[in-house]
């Protein structure tokens, strides 16, 4: 059996007080692993942003509660997170998956490398839209895009971050909403992660799961399903 996941912050999101806890959390992670049901077809749609940019997306609905952004990684694009934002949208969230500029056919504005542009351009579609709440879940390079953005936008704007193997940003400091930070125990940016998360401001937890696998790469690994049941609970909190 694949080790569970360690949680370390203000409040764990899986307390381990028994066993009869540890094996509840094993049949919901086993139960959120991506079992090869079909996702529901995205609708591609254009965001235009602040400086110009157009970026492409795509939406996949849910029931409209609440919604959550998706931003790839450098070696990633809008279409790598197909099976967790179906996850996600059968769990009630209107998804947006955004393809940063200079991927696909997203094109930059004035900016090339402000990618927290793209960012803020979905969140506030969706806002727009009517969305309640909007979370902004970031990976590697999108995590430090999404931090970023958190740091850009008005206050509300954003609800809350999942940051997975975040790229550094100059001031984690000022990130006073509500982040879960994941990392793996092994992976060789662990460290930066750490220094992060323990500049970062409450409220904010830090979840380290078994094995070398950085940021998205997670989801092509034993600890998917843990991931993903983790980052559903964190959105689900109030």
């Amino acid at each position: 059996m694949a080790a569970a996941p360690r949680v370390v912050g203000c409040l764990d999101i899986f307390p381990m007080h028994s066993r009869r806890a540890l094996a509840a959390f094993s049949l919901l992670a086993s139960l959120a692993r991506p079992s090869g049901a079909a996702v529901k077809e995205p609708s591609e749609i254009t965001l235009g942003t602040a400086d110009g940019g157009l970026i492409r997306a795509d939406l996949y609905e849910g029931s409209g509660a609440a919604a959550v952004v998706l931003a790839h990684g450098k070696t990633f694009d809008k279409a790598s997170w197909r099976s967790f934002a179906g996850f996600l949208a059968a769990s009630g969230y209107d998804v947006l998956a955004v393809e940063f500029r200079g991927y696909g056919e997203s094109r930059p504005g004035k900016e090339t490398a402000a990618l927290h542009e793209d960012v803020l351009a979905a969140v506030r579609w969706l806002r727009q839209r009517g969305a309640p709440a909007v979370a902004v879940v970031g990976s590697s390079m999108g995590g430090g895009a999404a931090a970023r953005a958190a740091l850009e936008c008005d206050e509300g704007e954003i609800d809350r971050l999942v940051l997975l193997s975040p790229a550094p940003i100059a001031q984690p400091e000022r990130l006073s909403l509500r982040k879960l930070y994941v990392a793996s125990s092994e992976e060789p940016l662990l460290d930066e992660v750490q220094r992060q998360f323990e500049r970062a401001p409450e409220p904010k937890r830090l979840m380290l799961l078994a094995g070398s696998a950085h940021g998205q790469h997670v989801f092509g690994t034993d600890q998917s399903g843990r991931l993903m049941t983790a980052v559903l609970e964190f959105l689900g909190q109030r």
